[in-house]
């Protein structure tokens, strides 16, 4: 079986060596350099990698990943697609050769997108950029998805339990180009819901407000918008502008609308117990933390937020039960608070105070 890792690489020359080290596993690795002015492509030379140089014009995610997959040989029978600022952990190779058969066109592995400051992780959902050589070609100018454009069907994904991949991000690089990519994504292809809540979430990380309510509510009315979890996002990120421009009560119906939608996902919940937190409706926020923690198999998708799946549930639920007065309760959630933030020095002393009071 014949492994060969692609990437697109600029100026990454800080982690060339980390990165090859993680992808030695495979039996070539091919990069396409965009552009590097800090040595890039004579490091990852030196370390091994295949380094062809050329400028993407008009720059887009997809026409590099596609020139990038082109550089792989055509009797590559898996190719594993990743980012300089990306590891695989140890023996990923072993896991991939175990679980992949003949026929299967994709697999599915864990990825850890982001690290808290104490190291623990942060958001983590499940990636599939492990594809077969032939009938793949990466679609959209931003947020790039693999598509099969083979003939018939492809065939079925697998998922590699053991496989574990390592987002390490560098905080300096801006994501300025994204907004207008995604744009262009949208006016490339009007009907694709993913790109229209892409869109709309980029607009509220620029604190657009308005824009990112307007094309929010726009991707809720597409009728091939039929996925809740991507549904509820929308909804959460709409009652959040409607938070930012200070009209609460729209804010709290849109938390509402998203519990209704994705019942079965903590981040709605919580998101609504923040906002009761805020407002010291303490028994609100005793009911959807409870909520929240009742839910305890975390998706695989990426519309996961990492807080939710950390102390902050269990924090949020013991001041909710301290104020209401059920000080054994509040004990037990601000220890699982503790529990899972242990670099914490006001969870500590929250179960300190707690078992004074109940001594």
């Amino acid at each position: 079986m014949k492994i060969v890792v692609y990437a697109i690489a600029k100026n990454e020359a800080a982690f060339a060596r980390r990165w090859m080290d993680s992808m030695s596993e495979a039996d070539e690795i091919v990069v396409l350099d965009t552009g590097s002015t800090d040595g890039t492509p004579d490091l990852l030379r030196s370390l091994g990698a295949e380094v062809t140089e050329e400028t993407i014009i008009p720059w887009r995610f997809d026409a590099a990943r596609n020139r990038s997959l082109e550089l792989v040989p055509e009797d590559a029978d898996i190719c594993v697609c990743t980012d300089l600022d990306e590891v695989f952990h140890p023996g990923w190779r072993a896991h991939l050769e175990k679980a992949w058969k003949k026929g299967y066109s994709q697999a599915v592995y864990r990825y850890t997108w982001s690290f808290r400051e104490d190291g623990s992780e942060g958001v983590v959902f499940w990636y599939e950029k492990i594809h077969t050589r032939h009938g793949f070609r990466w679609t959209h100018p931003v947020h790039e998805v693999l598509t099969w454009i083979g003939s018939g069907k492809p065939g079925p994904k697998v998922t590699v339990e053991g496989i574990q991949l390592d987002h390490l991000a560098d905080p300096t690089k801006s994501r300025a180009q994204y907004l207008g990519l995604l744009e262009l994504s949208v006016q490339e292809a009007p009907n694709d819901d993913r790109n229209v809540h892409y869109l709309g979430r980029e607009y509220f990380f620029y604190r657009r407000w308005d824009d990112s309510i307007r094309t929010l509510k726009r991707h809720l009315t597409m009728p091939n918008a039929t996925w809740k979890d991507e549904r509820a996002a929308s909804m959460r990120f709409i009652a959040k502008a409607y938070l930012h421009k200070g009209e609460k009560d729209q804010a709290e119906s849109w938390f509402y609308r998203a519990i209704a939608e994705a019942p079965h996902l903590r981040e709605p919940y919580l998101d609504l117990a923040m906002v009761l937190y805020e407002q010291k409706r303490w028994e609100g926020v005793v009911y959807f933390t409870g909520c929240a923690l009742a839910i305890r198999e975390r998706p695989r998708t990426y519309m996961t937020d990492a807080d939710a799946w950390g102390s902050l549930p269990h924090d949020l639920r013991a001041i909710g039960l301290y104020e209401t007065g059920r000080l054994s309760e509040a004990l037990e959630a601000a220890k699982a608070a503790y529990a899972m933030e242990p670099s914490s020095k006001r969870l500590r002393e929250n179960v300190l105070a707690l078992q004074r009071l109940l001594s």
